[in-house]
């Protein structure tokens, strides 16, 4: 099947302060470290990159290695991947949507979500809970212990047959459901998505802390 990208950087950072996608990451701006990683992967033929044409400096043009197109985004996530969803054309069987801010995604990681979403129509990057879970009260005291059997961390990409997760933002979008990403969307038209663990780190930059961890990773 044909795999598009659509890398959502359309994000205002406001709990970093700074365009986190713009930091330097062994020397390389987090945003373009990200679309190397789509670019390297040979089942994605091209790529949508949602985000605001000033962050298109970020880039340098001449080493792209597959078509890129970029894209106005909206005020929330869920309207940016709608308004990549919309540049999708016909033919375009899967469409992978993978976070900006999660430069470490490994080559392994997108072939395994890729080759599981053209098995099962829905797939998704993600890590189980392993550390111990607590239920607080009001006031932050310990109330219960939380099993996590059976429960993840989810990631991107998560990838899905283009009809499938067309048909969930229609109904997101028609029903104003405010999804924070797309295995919601297609939980909310009755659709099950298969997770992949994920085999190497894929943390998401969203504060400080992550940028520093993020140097550390390289």
């Amino acid at each position: 099947m044909s795999c598009i990208a659509i890398l959502v950087a359309a994000g205002t950072s406001r709990r970093m302060g700074f365009d986190k996608l713009a930091a330097p990451l062994d020397g390389i701006p987090v945003l373009a470290r990200t679309l190397r990683a789509l670019m390297e992967c040979a089942e994605i033929s091209r790529i949508i990159l949602v985000t605001p044409p000033e962050r298109m400096a970020l880039l340098d043009e001449t080493t792209f290695t597959k078509p890129v197109i970029r894209i106005d985004g909206g005020a929330e996530r869920h309207l940016s991947v709608a308004a990549g969803l919309a540049a999708v054309t016909q033919g375009e069987e899967l469409v992978a949507i993978h976070d900006a801010a999660r430069p470490f995604v490994s080559q392994a990681d997108i072939l395994a979500v890729i080759g599981a979403a053209q098995d099962n129509g829905a797939a998704s990057l993600a890590s189980r809970v392993s550390e111990t879970l607590k239920r607080t009260d009001d006031s932050d005291f310990t109330a219960a212990a939380v099993p996590r059997e059976n429960l993840w961390f989810i990631e991107t990409p998560q990838v899905f047959r283009t009809d499938l997760i067309r048909a969930a933002y229609k109904h997101v979008l028609e029903n104003q459901l405010p999804v924070t990403d797309e295995t919601s969307a297609l939980e909310a038209i009755g659709v099950k998505t298969k997770l992949i663990a994920s085999t190497s780190p894929n943390p998401k930059i969203t504060t400080p802390a992550d940028l520093v961890l993020a140097e550390f990773l390289g």
